[in-house]
């Protein structure tokens, strides 16, 4: 049933490339890819906003609430834990079956996983089940994630021309913040409109639906590109077809380590200004959850037009100055941070708005880095790898890592972990002459 239906998307695709006022053109490939991310974002920020504000209750209600919080974070990680697993199998599957049925299978179960969430059954009603529940469909997410990797921002930063490169890499990660407005509104909208007993009984669920009719957009949008005749030809023609991942770990893993923590800085940032900052407000304060998430959004804005100007600053002074700056720049803001966060309305806006542009001058290029480390028999398969890795070194643990280093020392020690990204980054520009030379 699923081949045949992995199979009919890609008809429908080429079909739709057989009239010429239909013809892929290639501004169309950065569309494919900002569609593809927001939707797979938009599916990690559910799941991380409920992980907030819904999963303590639901499934942990024998806990207080910080506790519940905790355990609700432990589970955070299995999707990053899960990624590289999945990037092993579903590169096998494109190496055999093709890249549309990789990504027409990675897909489904992105969606399948996402949407299973909002079926679940609180503690109430199966007891602990509920939790091996949430965990599985937490690991399904994660295997999905590794398989979704479709090539794109490779072609874009290899078609890309030479003095624009910066510019082209920043096009991906738009996804990340275009995710987390749409998942806030969501949130912010049924916590705002609906009593908590409601909300917690049926209203979370509905962000969880919509999540799969944006992976079958998604889907369609990423198809529409990746099986046409000529984009086929030219990922070929640049090698960026899926290698063995254990011959690619054993030739490249110098570059795969390297280019894991080169990004470390951005990644870690990235959960401490999404999802640890609800987290704080839900426990420690009585402020409104509705309009913290509008300051999500707010933030998320703002970390749009940082990543836009990411892509300017990488084309004048390199991709690695801009990391290797930024990095800096996150150090700094790991000290004085965890402070605005907690001086009241005013603080959490300036935390906000300094964390995105921080998140967003360095995220913009993340990707370029992952991308360029690599010889190009290698660059499919390694940079899949490589964002598993940074994910998961940088961002998986984050909330875990700052809640309960707050929960035990206080709001000022979660910029320590934020720190220890940040000292990641400039240790791996520092030290990798190789890298440094590709970046720029």
């Amino acid at each position: 049933m699923t081949t045949a239906t992995s199979s009919q998307l890609e008809q429908d695709a080429r079909a739709l490339h057989s009239h010429p006022e239909h013809q892929v053109r290639p501004s169309e490939i950065a569309i494919g890819v900002i569609i593809g991310r927001t939707s797979e974002f938009f599916d990690f920020f559910v799941y991380a906003i409920a992980s907030v504000l819904v999963f303590p209750t639901l499934i942990f209600p024998y806990l207080d609430r910080i506790t519940a919080t905790l355990w609700s974070f432990a589970l955070f990680p299995l999707a990053f834990i899960a990624r590289p697993i999945g990037t092993q199998i579903f590169m096998a599957l494109d190496r055999r079956y093709g890249r549309g049925t990789k990504l027409t299978l990675a897909l489904f179960l992105l969606g399948t996983s996402t949407v299973l969430v909002s079926f679940l059954p609180g503690y109430a009603t199966i007891g602990g089940t509920s939790a091996i529940l949430l965990a599985l469909f937490r690991i399904g997410q994660g295997i999905a994630l590794g398989g979704a990797w479709d090539g794109l921002p490779s072609l874009l930063a290899l078609n890309a021309p030479e003095k624009h490169r910066g510019w082209w890499a920043m096009v991906p990660q738009l996804g990340a913040p275009m995710g987390l407005i749409v998942a806030s509104g969501l949130f912010a909208f049924f916590v705002s409109v609906l009593p908590p007993e409601d909300f917690l009984s049926w209203g979370w669920r509905y962000p969880f639906f919509v999540a799969f009719a944006l992976n079958v957009v998604a889907l369609f949008a990423r198809l529409r590109i990746v099986v046409t005749p000529e984009y086929t030809e030219l990922f070929k023609s640049r090698e960026l077809t899926a290698s063995r991942v254990t011959v690619t770990v054993k030739a490249q893993w110098r570059n795969i380590v390297i280019g894991a923590f080169a990004p470390l800085a951005s990644f870690a940032l990235f959960h401490m200004v999404t999802v640890f900052p609800l987290s704080w407000v839900a426990l420690y304060t009585r402020e409104s959850i509705a309009r913290f998430l509008a300051i999500e959004m707010l933030g998320g804005m703002v970390g749009v037009g940082a990543i836009v100007l990411s892509g300017v600053l990488a084309d004048r002074i390199g991709r690695r100055s801009v990391l290797g700056y930024t990095a800096a720049g996150i150090a700094a803001f790991s000290g004085f941070a965890p402070q605005l966060l907690g001086a009241g309305s005013a603080g959490e806006v300036l935390f906000m708005v300094m964390g995105f542009i921080l998140l967003g001058l360095s995220f913009g290029q993340s990707s370029g880095a992952v991308t360029n480390n690599f010889p190009k028999r290698a660059r499919y398969t390694g940079a899949a790898l490589t964002s598993d890795l940074a994910w998961l070194f940088g961002a998986g643990f984050a909330p875990l890592a700052a809640l309960a280093l707050t929960q035990t020392f206080g709001l000022v020690a979660a910029g320590g972990y934020l720190l220890s990204g940040a000292l990641g980054t400039l240790v791996a520009l520092g030290l990798n002459v190789e890298l440094a030379r590709r970046l720029d």
